[in-house]
């Protein structure tokens, strides 16, 4: 028996690097409100939200991306609950952009840029229905740009592209410790092994779109 317990100890650290489902306690941190009132929006969820905020906010155009959830029906959700994969929300990112300098189309092209298109249910080490890739549309316009990509780059892949689209109906903010997670914890196991990386291989297929004080 002495000779397990190490490997529970080993099994438990991969577990708490590699995850984006880990537990965290709110640390007093308060996003600063902005009023994005002019701004256009979009929601997407591609697996974790840190991942994808860290994603969103490099863009040119993009003044923010805010972690929360959307897909669901039940009220209120919280990351717990959502974690359970019993609400039916994704975990999603709303995002606030001007459309004069990014265009809904090369969101779309952000938003698989940064992940496994073909990958069900979950990005990366990231499994269940709360990681589930959805492209929420606002309008039926949104919607035919959103079919229309996913069948241009589906070519590109053996196995069919995993990305739902449902209406928008409403987006839940989530805690306040979870905002600019990214940038507030580079040290974090899980950003370093997962979250950065994703963010770099974006950054690398469309640098002309990144923010230069947003480059890693």
């Amino acid at each position: 028996m002495k000779k397990i317990a190490p490997l529970f100890l080993i099994v438990f650290l991969l577990v708490s690097i590699v995850s984006c489902g880990q537990q965290h306690q709110n640390n007093g941190y308060k996003k600063v409100q902005k009023d994005l009132s002019k701004y256009s929006v979009a929601t997407f969820a591609s697996g974790c939200f840190w991942c994808v905020e860290g994603v969103f906010e490099s863009v040119k155009g993009v003044e923010e991306a805010v972690s929360g959830y959307a897909g669901g029906k039940e009220q209120n959700p919280t990351y717990e609950k959502v974690g359970t994969n019993k609400t039916g929300h994704a975990e999603a990112v709303q995002v606030y952009y001007d459309p004069a300098v990014v265009s809904y189309a090369t969101l779309l092209k952000v938003y698989f840029a940064s992940q496994d298109p073909t990958q069900v249910n979950g990005q990366g080490p990231d499994h269940g229905a709360s990681y589930r890739s959805i492209i929420f549309y606002n309008s039926a316009e949104e919607k035919k740009q959103a079919e229309n990509y996913i069948a241009e780059i589906q070519i590109n892949f053996k196995k069919p592209i995993a990305a739902e689209l449902m209406p928008f109906e409403k987006f839940w903010i989530g805690e306040d410790y979870h905002q600019d997670y990214v940038r507030r914890n580079p040290n974090v196991g899980y950003v370093r092994s997962e979250s950065i990386p994703r963010i770099k291989r974006f950054q690398k297929q469309y640098p002309e779109l990144i923010k230069d004080d947003h480059k890693y």
